[in-house]
């Protein structure tokens, strides 16, 4: 395992490098993205709407950093809030496993929030009917409202470790309002994800009906926070070994 391992850095590090590599995977996600091909996919029963590259990347993140808890804005259907779960519920049943110890389901050690300004009844129903149900909470309102932010931000402080991800309103202020509040939450190690940063890389006017648009999106955001902020860095590594991710330059590292 010690030279697979290192011959995967070689090649993620050989990516980096291939122009070839880098075109196709911009001309894939440029057909991608404009014909929705991210809504195609499911977890464990509920829409997704994420690349499977990207959610490759989060499984691999979260068994990497064992998160006590994940705070998500943007809910749409559910299926990242269960594949957090999902991954969670892992997480506490292989510790329960090594240290010896039954697990009860019923009282979960690691739990989802997930924030949404607008969480339509059919997929609260069927968030809350789901397996995952116990381990998620749901919150209702704008992630940049002041309340909001003070309820999740004390729930953060009785847990050791914190994992975000941020795909609600994609729009420069909103997303640096959103890492102004919830990026301070990462645990040293822990990452912010910023999703949509792809927006920055598709042609001008590509987002119609959306208030978004190339020079005011998440990756623009995300510059402007790093300005100010060393105790995050972008891992290239992640992006150089996805190619294809709706998130390049939005795996935030905390390093300090």
């Amino acid at each position: 395992m010690t030279n697979f391992a290192r011959e995967t850095q070689e090649r993620i590090a050989s990516n980096a490098q291939s122009t070839g590599l880098i075109s196709a995977s911009r001309s894939f996600l440029n057909a991608t993205l404009t014909s929705h091909y991210s809504y195609n996919f499911s977890c464990l029963g509920r829409p997704i709407i994420q690349y499977p590259q990207d959610m490759v990347a989060l499984q691999e993140l979260i068994w990497l950093c064992q998160p006590d808890l994940i705070i998500e804005t943007g809910i749409a259907h559910g299926g990242s809030l269960i594949f957090s779960a999902s991954m969670l519920a892992l997480l506490d049943y292989c510790e329960a496993s090594r240290q010896g110890i039954s697990l009860d389901p019923r009282m979960p050690t690691r739990k989802v929030i997930g924030i949404d300004i607008d969480i339509r009844r059919h997929n609260r129903e069927a968030i809350e009917s789901h397996p995952m149900a116990s381990r998620i909470e749901m919150i209702q309102g704008s992630s940049i409202d002041a309340d909001v932010i003070r309820n999740v931000s004390k729930r953060a402080l009785d847990v050791e470790r914190v994992l975000v991800c941020l795909d609600s309103n994609h729009t420069h202020q909103h997303v640096l309002k959103e890492l102004e509040a919830y990026a301070p939450l990462v645990t040293l190690g822990s990452y912010c994800v910023v999703f949509d940063t792809v927006v920055e890389d598709m042609p001008e006017g590509s987002f119609p009906d959306r208030p978004w648009d190339k020079g005011n999106n998440p990756k623009t955001a995300v510059w402007e926070y790093l300005k100010s902020h060393p105790e995050f860095e972008i891992d290239k590594q992640i992006d150089h070994k996805l190619l294809i991710s709706v998130a390049p330059d939005g795996y935030l590292r905390r390093v300090r």
